[in-house]
């Protein structure tokens, strides 16, 4: 029982980060960014590469990841989704091909394969990232058999989750993020500069994908298209905790992602996404603005 239980807190923790940065940036910039899930991958090949060639565990590969999909964000917020602002098909579209170019990059080796040199740790080969021993041994604590990687994931998330909402509600870009939710135009009246602190908030949800994929790699194979399915995950806890709300996704991705790691320990991982798109599709046809979307006049 504590297995399925912390299978479905760390599952949860993962989906609340990838959630994270699409509900701000969704909810801030009207963006649907289809390449979120490419800056998970590239969080997780980060950590794969520090670890080869600079020899960084898990805890170093972290914040490196975090810098390095935060600063990939911010080249496709500034190249790509500026000039697409309002044109929430357009940046649709537009992400997607993104994702797409990532992919092949990485898969390619950026190239370098067309000359004949490889990278260790990149192409299509299924690479792993190496989990420090200590957090790989089990053991028993009042009864309950603690995993200690996963409970690392849940606490790391909750401290994650903890800084955003207190750059969220008590500091002064938290605020303007708030105002341009609410009413862009409006915000950009008053005197804040719409465009600054876009790019800031699409770089930092994306170096919390980033951050996903360093934990994602704990345990699970690391390769090109690793972030398609993930972002969809995404987007369904978004949309069923509502839009813009930092609560609503918490308690969107824990629902999810308890009811996907229990139904998967007890039959497989196929049925488990079918009971979740299930659960989903009621949701949203009950509450069709989420379960804590945020209210407007």
């Amino acid at each position: 029982m504590s297995e399925i239980l912390f299978i479905g807190l760390s599952l949860s923790s993962i989906l609340l980060l990838i959630a994270l940065g699409l509900s701000i940036t969704y909810g801030a910039m009207g963006v649907i960014n289809m390449a979120h899930g490419e800056l998970v991958m590239i969080g997780a090949y980060t950590a794969v590469l520090a670890g080869i060639y600079l020899g960084l565990n898990l805890f170093f590969a972290l914040p490196l990841a975090f810098l390095m999909a935060g600063v990939v964000g911010l080249l496709i917020e500034r190249l790509v989704i500026r000039r697409l602002y309002g044109r929430i098909i357009d940046t649709l579209l537009a992400t997607w091909g993104v994702a797409i170019l990532l992919q092949q990059a990485i898969r390619l080796e950026f190239g370098l394969t067309f000359f004949g040199i490889h990278i260790e740790g990149l192409g299509p080969g299924l690479q792993n990232m190496a989990v420090p021993g200590f957090l790989t041994q089990p053991f028993d604590l009042w009864g309950l058999t603690i995993q200690p990687y996963r409970s690392f994931i849940i606490v790391l998330t909750l401290i994650l989750t903890g800084v955003t909402w207190f750059l969220m509600y008590r500091t002064s870009i938290g605020m303007q993020v708030r105002a341009i939710m609410r009413n862009p135009q409006m915000a950009a009246a008053c005197g804040i500069d719409v465009r600054r602190v876009s790019m800031l908030t699409f770089a930092y949800g994306s170096g919390l994908a980033g951050v996903a994929g360093v934990l994602l790699a704990g345990f699970k194979t690391v390769q090109p298209d690793m972030g398609a399915s993930v972002v969809v995950d995404g987007f369904l806890v978004v949309v069923v905790g509502g839009v813009g709300s930092l609560f609503g996704t918490l308690a969107s991705a824990g629902i999810l992602g308890q009811i996907n790691g229990s139904i998967a320990v007890l039959t497989n991982d196929i049925l488990a996404r079918a009971v979740v798109f299930g659960v989903v599709i009621l949701l949203i046809l009950w509450k069709p603005r989420g379960l804590f979307s945020m209210r407007s006049r």
